[in-house]
Parts: structure tokens; sequence; C-alpha cells
């Protein structure tokens, strides 16, 4: 699976471009799945639900099925918080996994950034963010630096980025 990241500091709109992104990734007749990475802990039940009541009775794991959906819950309870590389792996595959977050795992990345906002940039020279997106005109910087109000072009940006660091898709583009 291809994997790329969209990183940026809080409130900086990855989850919004996240949202924006996808069906342009999706008309290119790609399937793709996320990964967000939350700093605060989260839940996706309900206290006095019948899944809360049996993580809270101490089951490792409850998997939730319906007609539509189903999701698996495990909890990391004394556990260190796993690894991006193992949660991939659990993923069924698609062709492109977008995540949101995991800034210091090296994943080639767009930093999301809003000057407003009064942030330095994440982007250094050599990290693995290959471009910005902001919704100012940015100079100067060693990176392209694409409008955040144009999500077809960031998409095509991404695609494009991926398929050049492929050599699979070197070589289909060679032929």
């Amino acid at each position: 699976m291809k994997i790329f990241a969209l990183v940026g500091r809080s409130g900086s709109g990855k989850t919004t471009l996240m949202e924006r992104l996808l069906p342009h990734v999706r008309a290119h007749g790609l399937t793709v799945s996320t990964v967000k990475h939350a700093h605060h802990g989260f839940d996706i039940d309900k206290p006095g639900k019948d899944s809360w009541r049996h993580r809270e009775a101490g089951a490792e794991e409850v998997l939730l099925i319906s007609g539509g959906r189903w999701a698996l819950l495990h909890e990391v309870r004394d556990e260190a918080e796993p690894v991006l590389e193992d949660l991939l792996s659990r993923l069924a595959p698609v062709d492109v996994v977008l995540v949101e977050g995991f800034h210091s795992h090296g994943l080639p990345s767009i930093e999301v950034h809003r000057p407003s906002e009064g942030h330095a940039l994440m982007w250094t020279p050599g990290s693995s963010i290959v471009a910005v997106a902001s919704d100012e005109p940015l100079g100067g910087l060693g990176v392209p630096c694409l409008d955040l109000d144009r999500p077809e072009t960031i998409a095509a940006f991404i695609l494009f980025h991926l398929a050049a660091t492929d050599p699979a898709e070197k070589l289909r583009a060679a032929e």
C-alpha cells in the first residue's frame, strides 16, 4: 500500500483537508483508507452501551458488527501506544493510505500550515515534508507551497509523488 501523511499543528485544518482530498483521490479509481492519530484519549462507543460495558468489564478487544459496518476496539491499557507500522498491517489492502498526524514517523507528508495561527512551520530542510499547503502564499521554501483551498491540486500532487517514488510505477510510466 502507498502511504502519505498530512501533518501540521493542532487546529491547522488537517481533518478538513483530509475530508476534501478523499473524493479527489477516489475519483482516480483508487481505494483509500485513512489513519488518524489522536493525542488524547477517545471513545467511539458510549457509556452504557453493550460494547462499552464489555470493555469496562475487562475485554481486551470488542468486535462490533452490524449490517452496514464493523469495528474492532482494542484496549491498550498498560501497553505503549502501538507502532504505526503494526497498525497499518491490520488494514485491508487498498491503493492508498492517507495518514493524519504521525509527523515524527518519516512518512512523505504535506504540512498543513495557516500563518494566521502564529505557529512556526514544522518543515525543515531534509525532513519528510515534501510540500506545504497553506491558505497564504509562502515564498522561499525549499519545497512546493500548495494552495490549501485547491484540494484537487493537492490530491494530484500526492498521487504524482507516490507514483514518482514507486519504482514499479516508474517502470510502467516508461513503457
